[in-house]
């Protein structure tokens, strides 16, 4: 026992010493400091970057598409420069940089779509840093979790279990007459089944509706085609064999279970990716028709007072159109009647203070609104510069959220197209939208002097929120619209 204590109480002095000794010795090679330098710098553990994630550029984006990049890696960037142009679900907007350094690596290059908020898109680092040296963050890790089963599954076939092989048919019964109630009467021909396979439990044979359920679960279900791997050569049509005459007493099984249709042949169809835009508005147009009630009511106004004023303002080189015209008579209408210039929210009506007027332009991207903003102040020379601005903005996808959020009251003008009369669909959370059509030269009766006149008219068709305008109201703003539009000068007293 003494023994032993002696030998790890040596072995301790032993372990001091040797500790001092290393101390020593590295303190007097400055190779420590060097190693020590090695292992802390970029080329062991990567440049700390500064992360640059998917940022919600409007009120309703869920994900955007990276359209172009506009600094390349090892450019510098300086806060407010822009970096690239994301489709959001409105326009495509210029995103700009919050902070000060170099882009090193791009992680989501030009193309990449429906990519969600938050992801990581690029990498940054700070001026003077070595921008290749960037430490790239790992992906996560549900990712790689996912794959090794795929290719699990793709190496090792899966065998399917043997299916249960189906119950026997029961045997028809064929004595006596058959009785059926209403009830099995009509599963049973619903599902095209044999009155005489089902076993009667009713009095003096009665099928009854139990039966006809029972019959229906032990019934073998129709086999399911397994999906053709490549189109095979059309077979002959093989020729149905003579059905049997229904028993006497029972229904004809007319139709049979119906079978559902087959998919489109490879090659006869293409799909079209949707962009974030088209997405949005068929959910938009969706949620419109599916919630809101729509109200239509239409009127003809007769637009030759509008065409002779554009005559006049044109030959002093002032160019404005029907559209601008339209625009302003909505605009100063919502002003005489502010009760039609309300939006429904999820507590009720509100009344808005402001006349923003949102007009429909096409682009290639889908239907956007841009706002002509308190365009019941405004001149139509100014709403036609304000428009013509916003509608190629529009078309080049350069509208700001700040141009295409917050109409109060919406127009969409088919007329160039030829189009005589619609109806539109109304844009959440507005109460009416506007649907113009072409103008057209009809003689009609003058109730003043009993005469005929031609007249230039146009029709136009409002569609409003039932929950917030009403049939007379709506009637009543579609009246005073057509005043100021056969009365241009009505405008300008308004």
């Amino acid at each position: 026992m003494a023994a032993s204590l002696r030998l790890g109480r040596q072995g301790i002095y032993f372990g001091l010493r040797l500790s001092k000794f290393n101390k020593c010795l590295w303190a007097t090679h400055p190779l420590q400091d060097r190693v020590r330098h090695f292992f802390q710098s970029p080329w062991m553990f990567g440049v700390s970057p500064l992360k640059v994630e998917m940022p919600a550029l409007s009120p309703t984006m869920e994900e955007g598409s990276i359209v172009k990049w506009l600094k390349k890696e090892g450019e510098a960037v300086a806060a407010g420069d822009a970096l690239c142009e994301i489709e959001t679900d409105k326009a495509v907007v210029t995103m700009e940089s919050n902070d000060d350094g170099v882009l090193a690596k791009i992680l989501m290059e030009e193309g990449s779509r429906n990519v969600r908020l938050g992801t990581l898109i690029a990498l940054m680092v700070e001026e003077g840093q070595d921008w290749k040296q960037v430490e790239i963050p790992a992906p996560d890790a549900a990712a790689p979790s996912a794959a090794p089963p795929a290719t699990h599954a793709a190496v090792t076939p899966v065998v399917a279990p043997a299916a249960p092989s189906a119950p026997p048919p029961p045997k028809p019964v064929t004595s006596g007459p058959l009785r059926l109630s209403p009830a099995a009467r009509h599963i049973l021909d619903t599902h095209g089944l044999n009155p005489k396979l089902a076993t009667p439990t009713g009095p003096r044979g009665l099928i009854t509706k139990e039966d006809a359920l029972n019959l229906l679960k032990t019934s073998p279900t129709p086999k399911a085609m397994p999906a053709a791997v490549a189109p095979a050569a059309p077979s002959p049509v093989p020729t149905p064999a003579a059905t049997p005459p229904p028993p006497p007493g029972s229904r004809p099984n007319i139709p049979p279970l119906s079978v559902p249709g087959k998919p489109g042949a490879p090659g006869t169809f293409t799909e079209v990716p949707a962009s974030n835009v088209r997405r949005v508005i068929a959910q938009r147009l969706t949620q419109s028709k599916t919630t809101i009630p729509h109200a239509y009511a239409s009127i003809d106004c007769d637009m030759a007072a509008v065409m002779q004023l554009r005559k006049h303002l044109a030959k002093e080189q002032i160019k404005v159109s029907v559209n601008d015209f339209i625009i302003k008579a909505a605009a100063v209408t919502l002003k005489e009647m502010p009760e039609v210039n309300v939006t429904w929210s999820g507590d009720g009506p509100q009344a808005l203070d402001s006349i923003h007027i949102s007009i429909a332009v096409a682009t290639d991207r889908g239907l956007i609104t841009p706002i002509i903003k308190d365009a019941a102040n405004k001149g139509v020379q100014e709403i036609s510069a304000n428009a013509k601005a916003l509608a190629q903005k529009a078309r080049d996808g350069k509208l700001l959220p700040e141009e295409y959020q917050g109409g109060s009251f919406s127009i969409s003008n088919l007329g160039m197209f030829g189009i005589s009369g619609f109806s539109a669909v109304i844009n959440p959370p507005q109460a009416c939208i506007l649907a113009v059509g072409s103008s057209r030269a009809e003689l009609r009766l003058c109730e003043e002097d009993q005469t005929l006149r031609t007249q230039q008219l146009m029709t136009v068709t409002l569609s409003s929120d039932g929950r917030l305008v009403d049939d007379e109201l709506a009637s009543r703003f579609l009246d005073k619209l057509r005043a100021n539009l056969e009365q241009p000068q009505r405008m300008a007293l308004a």
